[in-house]
């Protein structure tokens, strides 16, 4: 190859995942860092893949979106308290909800182009464990007497201390540029889009059931590494029905009439993390491991959810997934209908109906229920931001394993500030 050519992109194999189970905030991992799971995940993963010697990964990608300042290099931190080789080299990245998925892409893109042989990727977030920052006041009146030159000084800047500024910053749930949650702002689309609370329960219901039942069938077995007592994910549960989740009481959109969005069709904060294991095919060759998918386009995207077609649905804030999923099929030269599985990130039920609702409104063709998030999704796992994305691209891999022969696989994950990431899956 001339060394003005540039490289060809290479296939790049998915291997397996490791994650742990997922928890409720406030729960049975309420005192575990983000280090603290992200390490577990990530030497489940070693474990079970052979990736202990020295060199086995050439990179570790992995983020969080709620970090301390101890978590500035959380994904070099977690090799150097893992089983990995500690020369190997590791970096953050944080896109919101879709991290996780960035993650693999980012790790993807590398091995692609021949700069590394293998990767994993991932994420972690704890909601439990979230930092709490200095009240702004306080933190510039101890910047002010930082900077005094002298004890008096000094003294005079901490003497403005009251003890309103003692109440520290906590992280909010909301758009710094509407000030409305996430909840809040799938709730206006839900509005837009005339998505009905009966199809809402319906969906988180049929979640439920499906993470039962995949766990019952052990398909869970390769994927899930146990953690502080925990073997599935604690918001599991199997008997959630939509008579049960009728019962509830609507949360979100309280300020319009008929409000459809309740805890039940909606995620919980969680804790948890998870990797994905990605190589060349040489890669998995000479160490006998079998490929489960590859990780064949991706494509990103993010709408104008301040000032665009807010009311109408089009730029709410959880919709880009809406306008990243049509242009990477036309990209692919595919439709809807030619993939096996879809796996569509559950933030909120509502998001999910509105997102097939315009994919169908651009052209695509309706997506067969029996193939959506047929292993269960966020609403029955739960969704800890950063390690979704990890989550969803190893339980779609070893699907369509499961399978057998030929398939493919949609994955779309929506993100805070108007973001969303997409990709494909397939086997050969």
């Amino acid at each position: 190859m001339s060394p003005l050519e540039p490289p060809r992109a290479r296939r790049v194999a998915i291997i397996g995942g490791a994650r742990v189970p997922f928890a409720r905030s406030d729960g049975p991992y309420a005192t575990a860092s983000n280090q603290e799971m992200l390490t577990a995940a990530l030497d489940g993963l070693a474990e079970r893949h052979g990736l202990t010697e020295p060199g086995a990964v050439g990179e570790f990608v992995a983020g969080a979106v709620l970090k301390h300042s101890r978590d500035f290099n959380l994904a070099r931190e977690t090799v150097l308290g893992s089983a990995l080789d500690p020369r190997t080299p590791a970096y953050d990245v944080q896109q919101a909800c879709g991290t996780g998925l960035q993650a693999v892409i980012a790790a993807a893109n590398k091995i692609a182009l021949g700069q590394t042989e293998s990767a994993v990727a991932g994420g972690a977030d704890t909601a439990s464990d979230a930092p709490l920052g200095v009240n702004d006041r306080l933190r510039r009146i101890l910047l002010e007497a930082r900077r005094a030159k002298s004890l008096g000084g000094r003294a005079k800047a901490l003497a403005k201390i009251r003890p309103a500024h003692l109440v520290p910053d906590i992280p909010r749930n909301a758009e710094p540029r509407t000030g409305l949650s996430m909840g809040e702002h799938a709730a206006v689309t839900a509005r837009a889009w005339g998505i009905t609370r009966e199809a809402q329960d319906e969906l988180a219901a049929t979640s439920h059931r499906r993470l039962a039942a995949a766990y019952e069938r052990g398909f869970f077995q390769d994927l899930v590494v146990p953690f502080r007592g925990l073997a599935r994910d604690q918001n599991l549960r199997p008997g959630s029905t939509v008579e049960k989740l009728a019962t509830l009481k609507p949360v979100f959109g309280l300020d319009a009439p008929g409000p459809t969005m309740t805890a039940g069709n909606s995620t919980p904060l969680t804790d948890g993390a998870a990797t994905v294991l990605l190589a060349s095919e040489e890669w998995a060759e000479v160490r006998g491991l079998e490929p489960l998918a590859y990780l064949t386009a991706y494509e990103t995207a993010a709408v104008d959810f301040v000032g665009g077609d807010v009311a109408g649905g089009e730029d709410g804030l959880l919709m880009a997934p809406a306008h990243a999923v049509p242009r990477m099929l036309e990209r692919a030269g595919l439709g809807i209908e030619d993939f096996d599985l879809v796996e569509i990130h559950e933030a909120f039920a509502s998001q999910v109906l509105a997102t097939l609702a315009a994919w169908e409104k651009r052209g695509l063709a309706p997506v067969d229920r029996a193939r959506l998030n047929v292993a269960g999704s966020s609403l029955a796992t739960g969704h800890p931001f950063a390690a979704t994305g990890a989550r969803i691209v190893a339980t779609l891999a070893r699907l369509l394993a499961e399978r057998g022969g030929p398939g493919r696989g949609l994955i779309s994950v929506c993100a805070a500030g108007g973001q969303g990431v997409t990709a494909i899956l397939e086997r050969t």
